[in-house]
């Protein structure tokens, strides 16, 4: 089995490879919209209080996923423009 930092770094290099400089510096500035952004934090603010209905975890831990493959994809998108 592939641990889960493998699997990210594989599945997110090919795409970072495709990088130009203007597509870098656009990834590491990405940042949720304030709505989105709202939704997560009220999410994870029930989590913290265990008050999370199923169907609240499952797209919370959606949110929490996609943001860790983002965070990979902007980690790389920052090391291209700060080369």
């Amino acid at each position: 089995m592939v641990a889960r930092g493998e699997f990210l770094e594989r599945l997110v290099s090919p795409l970072a490879d495709c990088f130009t400089p203007d597509v870098a510096r656009r990834v590491a500035a990405l940042r949720a919209d304030p709505r989105l952004q709202a939704r997560i934090d009220e999410l994870a603010d029930k989590c913290n209080e265990g008050e999370l209905t199923a169907e609240e975890r499952d797209e919370y831990e959606l949110y929490v996923h996609t943001g860790e493959v983002i965070a990979l994809l902007q980690a790389k998108a920052r090391s291209l423009t700060n080369a």
